[in-house]
């Protein structure tokens, strides 16, 4: 059974409820620790098998009963383990740690995980290794980590065997000394904090705790009156400390004498440069927990560190040091210091080595610096030292990457925000003047076809700007009127303008620049000649202009004069054409201007509007929606028109349902709802796909120019390849697919839609390999009845497989429209598959010459144009000649361009839009032999995918035969 485990353990990792669909957990478990205790399988094996354990342990070890059955048993393997198979018995240990913890066995105190922790602490002791040397390092380290696991799981877990781990940190002077100093580091910080939470602890708990070798703190679990036991809900344990204010962190009241504790950390931090980064920073990180927790000890212990650490190039150092920072502030940093950290961040942030999130990390730190001083303690501000002239290094430039350039602007805004630079002289001083004209250098980008992300950059720092100094009216509105000038260029934007001012209307509530700007933009458009406009531009201007309509402080007669004009001067290029998506624009507006505060005022030219719309525009769905809104507008008051045009879930809808304004209003709300195309809860229609075309229904139209005659017999050589590659000249040539299914229903069953009516089915690429599918008609669709078929054209432009998205709209008897999602259409690779396309009246004589000049081609070393791209690969499986028949029959009959013939045919596939897989089958004693050529050689993948498939479908058939 070993040999299928790779494949059983993928299969779980991948998805462990689909494959506890077909066994259980317990099975499952059983199964696994049955083949670790079996000495004959693999070390490799072991290893894979215990991958279960470590990602899914509570899946498979549910309650603590399974747990300790299922940790017996791994140290039972880890017992009979060769010493020499290293990787096995350290994911042994990782394997029992995950269990035990998952399984609550360790907060239970079960006597397997004493007996774990008992062997933890005896290999993590066995500092000797004069056997093995080096070779047991790994082990230990595992031990360590594992230790540390579970100390951070149950803190306070280690917290009696502090003087042990001490020793054994100063004992070991390999690189195994990283490992011990974390554990020991960690144990420390969580005894110290269990030691406050004890009443009247002082000085002399500390010593005894610090002198400790007694055994293991369980907490409430194992006993609920131990002096040191915490509850679980006690948050402080698992997270730092010193992220809020330290007035917060619980003290030991220790007085002064705490000379050991003092000389502990002293050495802990004498031998912190042996570390790594990342070790150093979370040995630091621990050690100023500690002191924040004992006060007599005094911070300046840290002194002799701060030159190395101020001077650190790490990340991950410097963070510490801003912590130590925030901890201590002036009882361990001097002004001085403070200052040079500054500066240093400073240059950081404008560093040409760093990379762009290290630099904006920087930058966040200068946002959140931690002061000695702190004035407020708001959650971004600028530190009192940060001037505008320290803060000119980090002046934004066109040549900075985008967030770093938006970081700098934001961070520079703040500069002169606080310096009160836009107050002088009441025109803005210096400073925001380049900052302005930094924006504007941006605008000039954006204005000479910049690309998406500069568009997006311009745009987020002007809402900046605007968010800091939008009440400097100089820069305000002139930025108001360079937008509008870049929207005439650029009518494209015009979404980047409506978030724009949407965005800014709702973070500056008390400002009318978002409104000023919509105005702006409003007087621009209808303000621009006729003479230029262009369909384009109408398109972005009406959602420009839908959006303005939103606002009731701007009037709305010059939008709809504006709207009246293009109609009627323009009726032969928009109403006649019947453009839906432009006259649903016009629409668009005008509801909006039938919920504005001057209705009345508007009364008339609205109506003319709309009433324009109905009778000359060319499209039946905008005259019927045109002559809604007329009779809406000429019949119901503003407020019953507000109730009825409201949109579900706004205030004003709410109120409009809660109490009926007259009779008509349920009439409407009835139109409205059959107006309305409302979706289905559930897919309800699907299409089942039908095995078997028949040729003539999957050939592809084409009609040559000139078919050749009978004559097939006389032409030479390459004639037969000249005249079937005449045909593609052709532009009546299609080269096209056809595949058919029955339309459904699904399981569902709700008899509202058991006659359904004018079925629209509408497809969706998911790739670019097709060309856009045409929408499907289906007139009626009866549970009752026999399925419509459904035949489906795809044009490939490339010959690979596809998904398509498929969705249907269509009416039930009451007359009200639905949509509904169906099922994703899959198109396999052999579906694309075609015959030869040979023009009519061609002998299979003639065939066989095409496939033969095509073949020739392929494997010519001469090849030349489109054949460039050609390959030759060999298939080979075993296959009996009764086997190799049933493949052909099944598999290549429609493409046979010679019948199989002592073991050999072959088989021409046609691939859309013009590529040919062409297969010599060769029977040799009991293999078969597929030889391949095509012209396109990205195909070899698929065809090699293909061939193993029909081959293996052909043996299992000769198993069931074999067993039956």
């Amino acid at each position: 059974m070993s040999a299928n485990w790779p494949e059983r353990i993928s299969a779980f990792l991948r998805s462990p409820s689909q494959f506890l669909c077909s066994t259980t957990s317990d099975i499952f478990l059983a199964e696994v620790l049955h083949e670790l205790r079996d000495d004959r399988a693999s070390y490799q094996i072991k290893v894979l098998l215990l991958s279960p354990l470590l990602e899914h342990p509570t899946l498979l070890c549910p309650s603590v009963s399974v747990g300790e059955e299922t940790a017996l048993e791994l140290m039972s393997v880890f017992a009979q383990c060769s010493p020499k198979s290293l990787p096995l018995r350290c994911n042994l240990l990782l394997a029992l740690t995950s269990v035990l913890l998952c399984s609550c066995c360790v907060s239970s105190h079960t006597s397997a995980s004493q007996d774990f922790l008992d062997l933890l602490l005896q290999m993590a002791q066995d500092t000797n290794d004069a056997h093995a040397g080096a070779a047991l390092h790994p082990l230990r380290t595992t031990a360590c980590d594992c230790l540390r696991e579970l100390e951070a799981c149950l803190p306070g877990l280690l917290s009696q065997r502090l003087e042990l781990l001490s020793s054994l940190r100063q004992q070991e002077n390999s690189r195994l000394h990283q490992a011990y100093t974390g554990l020991h580091a960690l144990a420390l910080r969580n005894a110290v904090y269990l030691l406050t939470q004890q009443k009247g602890a002082g000085a002399g708990d500390l010593k005894a705790a610090l002198g400790s070798n007694e055994g293991f703190v369980w907490g409430e679990g194992a006993d609920s009156a131990h002096p040191n036991s915490v509850s679980h809900a006690d948050l402080a344990l698992f997270s730092p400390l010193t992220l809020g204010p330290m007035g917060k962190v619980p003290s030991l009241q220790t007085g002064l004498d705490c000379k050991e504790l003092r000389s502990l950390l002293s050495s802990l931090l004498e031998e912190s440069y042996l570390l790594t980064s990342l070790s150093q920073a979370a040995l630091l990180r621990r050690l100023v927990e500690v002191l924040a927790m004992v006060p007599a000890v005094s911070p300046t212990i840290f002194r002799a560190q701060l030159l190395r650490l101020l001077g650190t190039c790490k990340v991950c150092l410097l963070h510490t040091t801003l912590l130590m920072k925030a901890a201590f502030t002036d009882s361990l940093f001097s002004a001085e210091d403070e200052a040079f950290l500054l500066k240093r961040l400073v240059g950081l942030s404008q560093h040409p080595l760093l990379s762009t999130p290290e630099k904006l990390f920087y930058m966040d730190c200068i946002l959140h610096f931690p002061e000695n001083r702190p004035i407020s303690s708001g959650d971004e501000s600028l530190p009192v030292l940060l001037t505008p002239r320290l803060a000119a290094a980090l002046v934004p430039t066109v040549f900075n990457d985008s967030v770093s350039m938006l970081a700098r602007l934001n961070l520079l805004s703040l500069v002169y925000l606080e310096e009160g630079e836009e107050d002088r002289e009441g025109q803005g001083g210096r400073g925001l003047a380049y900052l302005y004209d930094h924006l504007t250098s941006l605008l000039r980008i954006v204005e000479n076809q910049a690309s998406r992300e500069m568009v997006v950059t311009f745009f987020r720092a002007s809402f900046l700007f605007l968010l800091h100094f939008c009440h400097v009216e100089r820069y305000s509105e002139d930025l108001s009127q360079k937008l509008c000038d870049l929207y005439l260029r650029r009518t494209r934007l015009a979404p980047h303008f409506i978030n724009l001012a949407d965005r800014t209307q709702e973070r500056l509530e008390e400002s009318g620049w978002a409104v000023a700007l919509l105005r702006a933009l409003q007087r621009t458009i209808t303000e621009a000649p006729l003479s230029q406009l262009t369909l384009q531009d109408l398109r972005w201007h009406l959602r420009i202009l839908a959006r303005v309509a939103e606002e009731g402080e701007v009037l709305q007669r010059a939008t709809l004069n504006f709207l009246l004009c293009v109609i009627t001067s323009s009726s032969s290029a928009l109403c006649v054409s019947g453009d839906w998506r432009l006259g649903n624009g016009v629409l668009g507006v005008c509801r909006r201007l039938l919920l504005h505060p001057s209705l009345d005022s508007l009364l008339t030219p609205l109506a003319d509007l709309l009433q324009h719309l109905t009778c000359h525009y060319g499209e039946t769905d905008i005259q019927d929606h045109a002559r809604l809104y007329y009779t809406l507008l000429t019949t119901l008051s503003q407020e019953k028109l507000a109730g009825v045009l409201a949109q579900r879930g706004t205030e004003r809808g709410r109120q409009a349902k809660v109490r009926l304004l007259s009779a008509i209003m349920g009439e409407t709300e009835e139109l409205t709802s059959g107006l309305t195309v409302h979706q289905t809860e559930r897919p309800l229609l699907r299409l089942v796909k039908l095995d078997k075309h028949e040729p003539d229904e999957c050939k592809p139209e084409h009609k040559p120019d000139s078919e050749p005659a009978c004559e097939t017999e006389s032409s030479p050589g390459q004639g037969g390849i000249e005249d079937y590659r005449a045909q593609f000249q052709s532009s009546s040539f299609a080269s096209e697919i056809t595949l058919q299914y029955h339309l459904t229903h699904t399981g569902v069953h709700d008899p509202h839609f058991d006659k359904l009516f004018s079925i629209r089915l509408h497809f969706d690429l998911t790739d670019g390999h097709y060309e856009e599918v045409s929408d499907i008609s289906v007139p009626c669709l009866f549970r009752t009845r026999k399925p419509p078929t459904v035949r489906l054209r795809l044009k490939p432009k490339q010959p690979y497989h596809t998904t398509l998205r498929a969705s249907a709209i269509f009416t039930t008897e009451d007359g009200l429209s639905w949509h509904s999602p169906l099922a994703d259409l899959h198109v396999a690779f052999p579906e694309v598959f075609l015959p030869l396309l040979a023009p009519l009246g061609w002998a299979r004589e003639k065939k066989q010459r095409v496939f033969e000049g095509i073949w020739g081609e392929i494997c010519s070393e001469q090849s030349e144009g489109d054949l460039t791209n050609a390959a030759t690969s060999l298939f080979c499986d075993q296959l009996e000649d009764s086997a190799v028949g049933e493949l052909v029959e099944k598999h290549f009959q429609r493409y046979l361009v010679s019948d199989l013939d002592k073991g050999r045919c072959k088989v021409l596939f046609f691939l859309p839009p013009q590529s040919h897989v062409l297969l010599k089958v060769i029977t040799e004693e009991d293999a078969v032999q597929v030889h391949i050529a095509t012209d396109n050689w990205k195909l070899l993948p698929y065809i090699n995918s293909y061939l193993e498939d029909i081959t293996k479908e052909i043996h299992s058939t000769q198993q069931v035969n074999g067993d039956v």
